[in-house]
């Protein structure tokens, strides 16, 4: 048994020998590559295709033997339009309890709305304005579910 394994062990060495040589053999080529020629610096300049713009096209445009030397554009506001109030609501709650804050947001994914959380050593409040108020007042609902008190309140800017 051990005469066996002596051979084993022989034929195994031998192998790892002979494979360890052609490896050694196929990554050091004596074949010169092109890639070992020293790196040149090129001093061409590359430019970018621009994109096609539509004002583009003014300047490029010709007309009785003029160009344009800048990009011309004109906008026409009609500035008899009726300009429409909107109210903006804003609901305001105060949340002690990380749970409540962990539910908050996740109620808050699931009505896509957009809001601020502001911390303070006590509490975080939570701010939305928003111009939906039935979309507030279904969130106030289900904040009650989860013992967080919050109130709408129409919202005006103070302008001072």
């Amino acid at each position: 048994m051990q005469k066996i394994i002596k051979w084993i062990f022989a034929l195994l060495s031998l192998g790892v020998s002979i494979f360890i040589i052609f490896f050694l053999i196929s990554i050091n080529s004596f074949e010169k590559l092109a890639e070992k020629e020293p790196l040149t610096l090129k001093n061409d300049v590359i430019q970018k295709k621009s994109k096609d713009i539509w004002l583009n096209h003014f300047s490029k445009n010709e007309k009785s033997g003029y160009f344009y030397p800048v990009n011309e554009v004109y906008v026409k506001i009609d500035l008899n339009e009726k300009i429409v109030k909107t109210i903006i609501y804003k609901l305001s709650a105060s949340i002690l309890d990380p749970y409540q804050t962990f539910c908050l947001k996740e109620e808050l994914k699931r009505h896509t709305l957009k809001y601020s959380l502001q911390k303070d050593k006590n509490s975080v409040e939570l701010l939305i304005f928003s111009e939906n108020i039935n979309k507030l007042n279904s969130l106030v609902k289900v904040l009650r579910n989860y013992q967080i008190s919050a109130t709408i309140i129409p919202y005006k800017k103070d302008l001072t």
